[in-house]
This record gives structure tokens, sequence and C-alpha cells, in this order.
């Protein structure tokens, strides 16, 4: 009898994701930002979670570094385990939405299928597609990690912007354009878009 009580699904019997919206005073929903690498994905994003933060609403960022020194330690960068990689990203997004989290994710995620499989799996009503718009050469002359010089010198393979192409978003729910525009712009315009739609009122 206690086995066959084992073969039903638990999701049933736990919280429901109203209730933990009903707690946190907003709803869930997964902010998927792209571009390119040097973007300032990461960087509106801290920005981001602190604005939302100092506003009472509970955040979690996922970017490459958090996320590749752990959970995706094992991937490389073939087409394969990018994918894989998404896959991983998107699946954890969705645990966290469903427990009703803002979750901001930072991935340069550079193809439209790429983008969609994480829709898919995150679900339509809670993935808000961000582009964090800002030119290639903007973006190499930051170079803050050095990537695009060692892209150059073909040290580095397959790299977005470079050797391997980046697809734009054909309709974002937001477009933010960087170039000769301030963090602090560019987070409040974001910001300004996020907060209707976390809300529950």
């Amino acid at each position: 009898m206690s086995n066959e009580r084992h073969l039903h699904p638990v999701q049933d019997r736990l919280l429901q994701r109203s209730d933990k919206e009903g707690l946190l005073g907003q709803r869930g929903c997964a902010i998927w930002m792209t571009g390119l690498s040097g973007s300032g994905k990461s960087t509106i994003a801290i920005a981001l979670e602190r604005e939302l933060h100092e506003q009472g609403r509970f955040c979690v960022v996922l970017d490459g570094d958090n996320v590749r020194t752990g959970i995706n330690n094992n991937l490389g960068f073939s087409d394969a385990d990018r994918t894989e990689n998404i896959r991983r990203i998107a699946e954890v997004a969705k645990l966290f939405v469903q427990q009703g989290s803002v979750v901001i994710c930072c991935f340069v995620s550079p193809t439209i299928v790429i983008r969609e499989q994480a829709k898919a799996i995150i679900g339509g009503v809670d993935f808000i597609e961000v582009f964090i718009d800002t030119p290639l050469e903007v973006c190499e002359a930051r170079d803050v990690k050095g990537l695009y010089a060692k892209a150059r010198a073909g040290e580095v393979k397959d790299f977005t912007g470079i050797s391997a192409p980046f697809e734009v978003p054909p309709s974002p729910a937001i477009r933010i354009v960087t170039a000769d525009r301030s963090e602090e712009a560019s987070t409040a315009e974001l910001l300004n878009f996020i907060l209707p739609r976390i809300s529950r009122s």
C-alpha cells in the first residue's frame, strides 16, 4: 500500500503557485534577456534585481557565470551543448517561476530556435523576451572579458557576432537600445515595463 501511494504525483498535494504568489504579492515570470556578449545584459539585470528588491519583489538572476560553474559545468560550447545549456536553464527558470519568483535570465541565446525552445519550456504567458540591442562595435569596444579579441585572433571558435551569427528577435516583448544611454536609463525603461506585468492588482 505504501508503495502504491508513491506512484501518485506529489504536485497536487503541494501548495499551489497561487499560494506562493499570494505570499510574495507578485506574479512569477521569466525575463529572458538576449543580446550579444558585452551588450549589457548582466549589468542591467543586476541593476534591475536591486530595483525590484527595493520595491519588495523577490527575484532570482540566472546568468552564464552562476550556471556554467554549477548545474551546467559539464557542458562545452558545441551546438548540442549550447542547446542543452539553454534547456536546463529554462527548466530551472520554470521551477522558480512556478514558485512565484521573478527570474531574470541573461544569456546570449543567439538563435530564434533556441529562444523558442526556452519559451516553450517556461510557457508563453510567463516568458518575457527582452532584446538588449547593442551594436557589435560597441560590444567589441567594451570587450570586458577579452573574448572578442580572442575570437578575432581565432582563439575562440564559433563566437557569436564574429564567427557565429546572432539572430535578432523579430518581435521581443521589449527592445532596450543601450548605445549612448546610461545603465540607469536602460534599467528604468525595463523596470517600468516589468512592474505592471508582475503586479497582482
